[in-house]
């Protein structure tokens, strides 16, 4: 049986649908990654943050998780201020950031249309989020950003959906491993004010409790 590897190759066509997406992005913006996004962080970290998918002119263009869109711009200064960054985020990968006890992936690897993959895409890129956290050995709080990115952390882990629902705020103890989500720290949520700056510090906060001990 072939090992699955923590991350996806950049150009992964495991989904035809967003490999083709990707393929017509490559026709528009050559310039631009257009690919399946690597995590990003300390291999030692103790804070695992998942995502949903890479954004179309953040992480999809950029090659790096939510660089380049507001999403990014919330996450890395909430990063920054509970201390797993180091260096100044300014949008790019090569603006020399790094993140100190702390990786950033996603349950998607490719940029789905719409910015929504459907269920068996979802399926699909889930052995390389399993093989993500099974490969960080130090890894304390899993942090999941929106509904998506939860329920497929919780089918990675083995889990129940219906014992482990997701909330803004919703907390797990597994075992030595904690599961906390977060609503997405997305433009849209934040407009509408479903999720606040102090909100998504406060799953921070608790995050950084739980490694702490």
């Amino acid at each position: 049986m072939t090992k699955i590897l923590p991350e996806a190759p950049k150009d992964c066509d495991l989904c035809p649908r967003l490999r083709q997406f990707i393929l017509d992005q490559r026709e528009k913006e050559p310039d631009w990654f257009n690919g399946a996004v690597p995590s990003f962080g300390d291999p030692d970290a103790k804070l695992l943050v998942i995502g949903l998918a890479p954004g179309m002119t953040g992480a999809n263009r950029t090659g790096r998780p939510f660089t380049g869109d507001w999403a990014g711009d919330l996450l890395y200064a909430t990063l920054g201020k509970f201390g797993y960054t180091r260096g100044t985020y300014d949008r790019r990968p090569d603006d020399g950031l790094e993140l100190k006890g702390a990786m950033i992936t996603n349950a998607v690897r490719c940029v789905p249309p719409q910015n929504k993959p459907v269920g068996a895409e979802i399926n699909q890129c889930r052995p390389f989020l399993k093989a993500r956290i099974d490969a960080l050995s130090d890894v304390k709080v899993l942090l999941c950003l929106g509904k998506i990115s939860h329920d497929s952390t919780v089918r990675a882990l083995g889990l129940r959906l219906k014992d482990h629902p997701f909330g803004h705020g919703s907390e797990y103890d597994l075992g030595g491993l904690t599961l906390l989500s977060s609503y997405h720290c997305s433009r849209y949520n934040t407009n509408t004010r479903r999720l606040t700056e102090e909100m998504f510090e406060d799953v921070f906060e608790r995050a950084k409790a739980l490694i702490e001990g």
